[in-house]
């Protein structure tokens, strides 16, 4: 095993914990003099809070480790791709290198739908790793949403069940 695999494998720890409090399964370690320093994942709903993704909750925690806002010696392990907002803070912290496990075709930021993280007109661009683990990542994920789908369907169900019957009469 490789210290990206190994290191891939604690961020899907992460994402696992956020599958257990039924979000959606991100995980992110951040890992400093290989050790990690923070953990993260996502909690959107939980927080009810659009800035809570496993991204920005591992980089809060890693300044505060480190102690600076620049996270200039660290890697990052994410098991999706950033999105535009997590990539643009990746920028910003100026984290050197960003491993990934699975691509985000839809809202990517590291090579699918733009590359924030290693635009050339700002001031910082990373080494971005991708597909470190990228199957197990990717099914946890799609096993997730296959998941809700069919409990949404189930939930559809129940109620439809539950809801009076209309007699097809006005009650006279």
């Amino acid at each position: 095993m490789t210290q990206d695999e190994k290191y891939m494998k604690e961020a899907m720890k992460q994402a696992k914990k956020a599958e257990d409090i039924e979000e959606v399964p991100i995980g992110c370690v951040i890992v400093y003099k290989d050790k990690i320093i923070a953990r993260g994942y996502n909690k959107r709903n939980l927080k009810k809070n659009t800035l809570a993704h496993a991204e920005i909750i591992a980089m809060n925690k890693a300044s505060k480790v480190i102690g600076d806002w620049r996270l200039e010696d660290c890697t990052m392990y994410v098991t999706l791709e950033p999105c535009p907002m997590c990539a643009g803070a990746i920028v910003q912290a100026r984290i050197p290198r960003v491993v990934i496990g699975s691509m985000n075709p839809k809202a990517g930021c590291a090579g699918s739908v733009l590359n924030v993280l290693q635009t050339e007109g700002f001031n910082h661009q990373a080494i971005v790793e991708t597909g470190v683990l990228g199957e197990a990542c990717s099914e946890m994920l799609s096993s997730f949403f296959r998941e809700l789908r069919k409990l949404k369907k189930l939930r559809k169900k129940q109620e439809a069940e539950t809801m009076p019957e209309k007699s097809g009469t006005d009650g006279s």
